[in-house]
């Protein structure tokens, strides 16, 4: 079963911004979020805790 983090968990997750969250995207930095509907987006659990092992790794 793949979970959906909205922007909050992955805010507290992350420990970042909103802004600092999609200024890595637009640097291809961070992953890319999910369309769940014409206002809503969301990111796969997954793909946030991968991100947050390779900033463990380079760190």
């Amino acid at each position: 079963m793949r979970v959906i983090f909205r922007l909050p968990e992955v805010r507290r997750v992350t420990g970042l911004s909103r802004s600092t969250i999609y200024s890595l995207i637009s640097d291809e930095q961070f992953p890319k979020p999910v369309k769940l509907g014409p206002r809503a987006v969301g990111w796969h659990s997954a793909e946030i805790a991968e991100w947050i092992e390779s900033r463990r790794e380079t760190a």
